[in-house]
């Protein structure tokens, strides 16, 4: 991954690790350990997703540029629809409580979503890429002079 990835990924996650570690001690003190195990699932599983969301949004956008807006709409769409899939499949779980599991997903995705956004605001990208445009002169084509 090169370091513009890596500095993108460190901008995201790190927000979406300590929001999700905040849950996890507000539903522990809340809902006991059953809670805190929950809201650890909910947090593991965003970042997962996420993340995996994020590798493939940046190897769309540099593998295939003329899919990366339909393909970011269709991945999070996607990711939104599988977070809410595992919501209810976990719904009536006696494994750890499930309304700290869907807080603490909800949680970690919203702020996932928001300092990604933050991140690409702030990220200087170019638009026109200054390796291709060397300074190369024109070639005669014309009569000799």
């Amino acid at each position: 991954m090169p370091s513009n990835d890596a500095r993108n990924l460190l901008q995201i996650a790190v927000p979406a690790a300590t929001a999700g570690a905040v849950a996890v001690v507000v539903s522990g003190v809340v809902a006991g350990g059953k809670g805190a195990i929950g809201a650890v699932v909910g947090t593991v599983l965003a970042v997962l997703f996420m993340s995996i969301g994020l590798y493939v949004l940046q190897w769309t956008a540099k593998s295939l540029p003329h899919l990366f807006q339909a393909m970011g709409l269709m991945l999070y769409m996607a990711q939104l629809l599988l977070l809410l899939i595992f919501v209810g499949i976990f719904k009536g779980t006696s494994l750890f409580n499930p309304k700290t599991f869907a807080l603490a997903l909800v949680v970690t995705t919203v702020v996932w979503m928001a300092a990604q956004a933050r991140a690409h605001m702030k990220a200087k990208i170019f638009y026109v890429d200054p390796d291709s445009q060397k300074s190369e002169k024109p070639e005669k084509t014309g009569p000799a002079s």
